[in-house]
């Protein structure tokens, strides 16, 4: 699978809310997450666990900049705390990046307003792309929530929670 995504810091996460909403965007869930990164030869992989349930979740970007095309892959997993780990055993866990997720959607666009731990408050965009569809067709899209949003080219992030929490 693909999507478009964006990701920013957020200074007011009511606010982002309140013009999403405005705009057409509805909250499906408040999402507990806990993601464990791997050290991989190429990509990146994680254990998401959430609400209850986990997946194991691998995915690379076209380091294009801060809008970038992500092409990932998701399996549901039976056993998270022995997937966990085995992973960690095989493979090496480089970091592990907790938040509450408000999740938001209007068409085939997901808004998360995250509270991440030890990071604070930042906003990413995922317009999912159907098989065979351009991205640039959900391009629009993008640049519409993050024009609601007043964000601009200057605030977003070209890197992972995991990465940000790994600077100095």
């Amino acid at each position: 699978m693909k999507n478009l995504e964006a990701k920013f810091r957020l200074s007011d996460h009511a606010e982002a809310e309140a013009r999403a909403s405005a705009i057409g965007y509805t909250q499906r869930a408040i999402l507990h997450q806990r993601d464990t990164f791997f050290r991989v030869a190429n990509g990146k992989l994680k254990l998401r666990e959430e609400n209850g349930s986990a997946v194991l979740i691998y995915y690379n970007r076209d380091e294009s900049g801060p809008l970038m095309i992500s092409n990932y892959e998701i399996v549901k997993v039976a056993d998270p705390p022995r997937t966990l780990r085995i992973l960690a055993a095989a493979l090496g866990p480089i970091a592990v990046v907790e938040k509450v997720r408000s999740l938001m959607m209007r068409d085939n666009v997901r808004l998360h307003l995250d509270k991440v731990t030890n990071l604070g408050e930042f906003g990413e965009i995922e317009a999912v792309i159907a098989e065979g569809d351009d991205p640039e067709r959900s391009r629009d899209a993008v640049n519409e929530i993050l024009a609601a949003l007043n964000v601009g080219k200057a605030d977003l992030i070209d890197v992972s929670y995991f990465e940000m929490l790994a600077k100095p």
